[in-house]
């Protein structure tokens, strides 16, 4: 079948490798003209260096030429820029096909979610959402990695499942949606705390600290939209979690790493927990939930304490009656 992967960026390019050792037929999106053409000559060197493309993996800057006849659309650009991207893509879709979001995020202007953002644009198509503990290098070099593929139909969410899963990719199904969709957003936002924390050498028991009382955050949010405990104990919540937050191959932990040196953050690769980190704090602030990490990570966003200065308020905190 032919799939459709809206983004060439390393993600896109890992996931449209991964579709074509399946036996399908992916078609890469590219913005840039450039990028397409060197793809079709078997290289992406702006996001994956030094690794050589499958051959077949076809790409074009030409949105219609993509879709054209695609059975299944991945939209994996980042998320700030998915509403616009699906937007243009809208004229050549037909109602039937299924996206799946790739992105992991919330909108900065409207505080919604990936799938909330593909309904108000694509109202009649199905959506999904792929996420999980996977980074692009791995997926691409053909490495054993594991994912969560989600639906509201359960049925939906087998089904792309099954077609997304490749030699060493397995895709787990769930009809949990916005559990996939929050656990993969906020875990960007924890991994810069872990980054910064670990930037600022304040220790590995700090960072531990902040990685598991972060996943307390998540999932007490998460759980007060609805999504189940199983799905944040599993991939796309620990696992993503625990992955994002131990690697400076993690563009949020790095961010966060560079943020707790003191360095100069101009110029960094996109951290989408940047984005995430303001709307997740606003949201906590307005529900009155209890997360400090959250909202610690965007004052340090915006300048206004040091990483040394929101551990020493973090640390003391009252304490609550609550387990470790």
């Amino acid at each position: 079948m032919k799939i459709a992967v809206l983004g060439a960026g390393a993600w896109g390019t890992a996931l449209a490798l991964n579709a074509l050792r399946a036996g399908h037929k992916p078609h890469l999106w590219a913005r840039d003209p450039g990028l397409a053409e060197q793809i079709m000559s078997g290289s992406n060197s702006r996001y994956l260096p030094d690794i050589a493309l499958d051959d077949g993996l076809t790409a074009s800057a030409e949105m219609e030429a993509t879709l054209e006849q695609a059975e299944l659309v991945l939209a994996v650009t980042p998320a700030q820029t998915l509403r616009s991207v699906l937007s243009n893509a809208k004229p050549h879709l037909s109602l039937d096909i299924p996206i799946v979001l790739c992105a992991k995020g919330i909108e900065r202007e409207s505080g919604k979610l990936m799938s909330q953002l593909a309904r108000e644009v694509l109202p009649y198509n199905p959506i999904g959402a792929l996420s999980g503990p996977s980074f692009a290098t791995d997926v691409a070099k053909g490495l054993p990695t594991a994912v969560t593929v989600a639906a509201v139909d359960e049925a939906l969410a087998r089904d792309l499942a099954q077609k997304l899963s490749g030699p060493h990719l397995r895709c787990y199904a769930t009809d949990d949606l916005t559990g996939v969709e929050l656990g993969g957003a906020l875990k960007n936002v924890l991994a810069i705390a872990a980054g910064a924390t670990q930037g600022a050498g304040l220790g590995a028991s700090a960072v531990a600290a902040i990685i598991t009382r972060g996943f307390v955050e998540l999932r007490r949010i998460a759980r007060s939209f609805g999504a189940r405990e199983e799905t944040l104990m599993g991939l796309s919540g620990l696992g993503d979690l625990i992955l994002t937050c131990s690697s400076a191959q993690s563009r949020n932990f790095a961010y966060g790493l560079a943020l707790g040196r003191g360095e100069n953050l101009d110029g960094r690769p996109l951290a989408e927990g940047v984005h995430s980190a303001g709307i997740a704090a606003s949201i906590v602030e307005r529900k009155g939930f209890d997360a400090p990490i959250i909202q610690s990570v965007s004052d340090l966003i915006e300048g206004r304490v040091t990483v040394e200065n929101a551990m020493k308020a973090l640390l003391s905190r009252p304490l609550k009656n609550e387990a470790g």
